[in-house]
């Protein structure tokens, strides 16, 4: 079995077609076929089901599937430790990061990593399903909502935050510091959509006082709720430190004092993820970074 045969059949697995695979590996299609014959006489298995012209990945498959990626990250780690005695600060990496943050909060961090590591290829991607992404191997360090446990994923703590009311400067509202947690019951608001995990923070801590929010309008865009909230179309419920980004004048924020709900933001990646130095230390910057606010 040659690391070469199960990149060509990771190749089939994703493709479930021979000539797709072939043209993406850049080889021709019977020398395709061949090489995943020869890896199916070797196990003495098959590995797809041929349905005529269609393929499904069988059972024994799915097993070496799961092996043969895990055996290609290695690799890679081998690859990018290595890499590191050469210059380690030269390289890339992939963060996934709250869209949110990504537009008013993580600005100033991505300049000063940048100051002290010039040369790393840093990409920065806009996703609510971060946790997904880590262990889908699209990014390799996520910042946002800390997830559940997982014993595929490193969680490191960054901060606590708590949420509070933002209504526009001529809201009624607008000239109170405090209200109840039971104030926001008929409270016209503009959200995030049910289902997305900031939104579903929120709705979680008003079900456990027996009520759910009077949501007017939702929109995924941060900004988006920002302008309708200062429009006066409606109250909203976010993060104070985001909210304190902004530093918007035609805002208010209004603490809710009972019983506040809260997020707890921190960095999460793959427990078998090689971290080279330029990614350690912008874990490290971004600790000072929310530390800091």
């Amino acid at each position: 079995m040659e690391l070469r045969q199960l990149e060509y059949f990771i190749a089939v697995s994703e493709e479930l077609h021979f000539t797709r695979a072939a043209e993406k590996l850049g080889i021709s299609q019977p020398t395709l076929s061949q090489q995943i014959r020869a890896l199916e006489d070797e196990l003495d298995i098959p590995l797809f089901d041929r349905i005529g012209k269609k393929i499904a990945i069988t059972e024994a498959g799915s097993i070496l599937l799961e092996q043969s990626l895990q055996i290609v990250r290695n690799l890679q780690n081998v690859k990018d430790s290595i890499a590191e005695l050469h210059n380690y600060k030269k390289g890339s990496f992939v963060v996934g990061a709250l869209p949110s943050d990504l537009d008013y909060r993580i600005s100033n961090l991505l300049i000063d990593y940048h100051k002290e590591f010039p040369k790393i290829w840093l990409k920065i991607v806009s996703s609510v399903e971060i946790a997904a992404q880590v262990l889908e191997n699209e990014v390799d360090i996520g910042i946002g909502i800390m997830p559940f446990p997982d014993d595929r994923l490193v969680r490191i703590p960054l901060c606590r935050e708590e949420y509070v009311l933002v209504v526009s400067e001529r809201h009624a509202w607008a000239g109170r510091d405090s209200i109840g947690i039971e104030e926001l019951r008929g409270l016209d608001t503009v959200m995030f959509p049910s289902g997305l995990i900031g939104r579903e923070l929120v709705d979680d801590c008003c079900r456990k006082y027996g009520f759910t929010m009077n949501t007017i309008m939702e929109t995924t865009s941060i900004t988006s709720v920002i302008h309708l909230v200062k429009a006066n179309i409606g109250a909203t419920v976010q993060p104070l430190p985001l909210i304190r980004s902004l530093n918007d004048p035609a805002l208010r924020t209004i603490r809710i004092a009972d019983d506040p709900p809260t997020r707890n933001i921190g960095i999460i990646y793959r427990t078998d993820r090689f971290l080279g130095h330029a990614a350690k230390a912008f874990m490290q910057k971004a600790a000072e970074h929310f530390t800091a606010r």
